[in-house]
């Protein structure tokens, strides 16, 4: 049986890490990209296995810089079997100060990331029909709050994505689907809000398993979903 190829982006970041252990442990070949060189090979080392790739310094603000990460990834592995898209930004304000620039920021973070990176794979993929791409949504980007216009937007936007390129790839055999966390358990949020249940909190571990589900065979039916995974928050 063929082992899987998966690209995992933000690899270094606490999500990313839980990712790359939770596919290793499935005996995936992984394609680590993130803009941190220092970080990135380490945190591939922990997650164990072999046959891995490791591809720092990755702007995926850059249309063209997505395309030759793929190219690269190719050239190793000759296929894309599943993409896991975990960089994304958060920012609140109300409606007196949020501002032209925080929309702006918060598009390019969640929104322009994920069309390159989705364009990236769209086209290998398409070609061996088939392959899972997977973005994170977040609920807030269903129902957003006072205070979170410009986040939630951008979210909002990546479950659009998500909905229409999973329509528009089905016929190939490509899945495309979106999970939608509540809180994350990271030492950030721990630090911002000290006196919340953590244990109430979506656990990195938990997500990680969850994403493995989704890209995995037994999740072939899957395309165009938006899943909340939320806890008990």
């Amino acid at each position: 049986m063929k082992k899987p190829i998966y690209i995992v982006t933000r690899a270094a970041g606490n999500l990313g890490r839980a990712v790359l252990a939770r596919l290793a442990q499935e005996g995936a070949h992984l394609i680590a990209v993130d803009r941190e060189t220092d970080t990135l090979a380490q945190a591939l080392a922990a997650a164990g296995g072999e046959g891995h790739l490791a591809l720092p310094g990755i702007d995926l603000f850059s249309s063209d810089a997505c395309t030759d990460m793929v190219d690269v990834a190719l050239a190793k592995f000759g296929r894309i079997d599943g993409l896991v898209h975990t960089v994304g930004g958060f920012a609140a304000a109300g409606i007196d100060e949020c501002k032209p620039e925080q929309f702006e920021a918060m598009y390019r973070l969640n929104v322009l990331t994920t069309v390159n990176v989705f364009r990236a794979v769209a086209g290998p993929m398409r070609q061996a029909k088939e392959g899972s791409m997977l973005a994170l949504g977040a609920g807030l980007g269903v129902k957003t709050p006072a205070g979170l216009a410009a986040y939630g937007a951008s979210k909002s936007a990546v479950h659009r994505l998500v909905e229409s390129f999973a329509e528009e790839l089905k016929p190939s055999g490509v899945r495309v689907n979106a999970l939608l966390p509540s809180t994350l358990d990271t030492p950030l949020n721990r630090q911002s809000m000290p006196t919340a249940d953590f244990s109430a909190w979506v656990s990195l571990e938990k997500l990680a398993s969850t994403i493995a589900f989704v890209l995995s065979e037994a999740g072939r039916d899957i395309t165009g979903a938006l899943i909340p995974v939320t806890g008990r928050v």
